[in-house]
């Protein structure tokens, strides 16, 4: 089984980004940081590594989709709770994030998100599996 996920994600200015994130609470790793990337701490060996576009280029011979125009994944956190999703969103969209789709309550679930100064989608979920219908 694997021990740790590190999620590579493309931005145009890594200042910038850092910035928008750290504004929403997140912490980066300084020994994996420098001014071609960042690894973003998300949870507990879970990073999201923002790459400047150039440097993420070298790992891939396929062109850099622009998430501004095309989805290309949706990446989605756990939340403790409601308030915690409805929290982060607003964080996001104070530093300069947009939030592409309305909040969703599903009884037992509820989510809401953000896309980054990038455009990359980014969904907040709280689940209650206490609260999960029985089939």
């Amino acid at each position: 089984m694997h021990k740790q996920i590190f999620v590579n994600l493309a931005v145009k200015d890594l200042p910038r980004s850092k910035a928008f994130f750290e504004a929403l609470g997140f912490g980066f790793d300084a020994k994996f940081t420098n001014d071609q990337g960042a690894c973003m701490k998300l949870g507990e060996n879970i990073y999201a590594m923002l790459l400047v576009e150039p440097f993420f280029q070298g790992f891939t011979k396929k062109p850099i989709s622009d998430a501004r125009k095309q989805t290309e994944v949706l990446l989605c956190l756990s939340c403790e709770s409601r308030a915690e999703v409805d929290a982060l969103v607003r964080k996001a969209l104070a530093a300069g994030g947009t939030a592409p789709m309305p909040a969703q309550d599903h009884g037992f679930m509820y989510g809401h998100g953000f896309e980054d100064l990038d455009g990359h989608q980014w969904e907040l979920m709280h689940m209650d599996p206490n609260a999960v219908p029985q089939e």
